[in-house]
């Protein structure tokens, strides 16, 4: 009865393939970036001045950004600051599934080439009664979807 009603889209899990297997590197407030377009290129209709055709050249894709509480103890961090701080980049996988009630995944993301772009903190402020939020910004070659 539950595949007549669309997923939720609070219960999802996500692992980088080849990074630790800490928990807290699975656990994510948000991600986003899952988008892919089209990119075209304008051509002009040669002896007919009135038309311009739009051509696809090649699909091209978001960043990805995880929000997640700040880690201490992190793996994920470690990939991370490898990358900013040693220029020592090394791509990875990521598997990002949607799950459902039985923690099953309904529809899976695969991440290819994902590699750390920028990560920044939540301001910190003692007026807030705030949680200190991470950001983990990665660029990916490409997706693609299994269900």
């Amino acid at each position: 009865m539950t595949d007549l009603y669309p997923p939720v889209s609070f219960h999802y899990v996500v692992s980088f393939n080849g990074i630790g297997d800490k928990t807290i590197d699975t656990q994510f407030q948000s991600v986003s970036g899952l988008s892919a377009e089209m990119e075209t290129e304008a051509v002009k209709e040669g002896g007919e001045n009135r038309f311009t055709h739009q051509l696809p050249v090649r699909a091209s894709y978001t960043d990805l950004v995880m929000k997640r509480g700040l880690a201490k103890d992190s793996d994920l961090i470690g990939w991370f600051r490898d990358t900013l701080e040693n220029l020592i980049i090394q791509p990875v996988t990521i598997d990002i599934s949607l799950l459902n009630e039985e923690h099953e995944p309904l529809v899976s993301w695969n991440i290819v080439h994902a590699w750390p772009k920028k990560w920044s903190l939540s301001d910190l402020d003692a007026e807030q009664n705030a949680i200190a939020i991470e950001t983990l910004e990665l660029h990916y070659r490409t997706f693609s979807i299994s269900r």
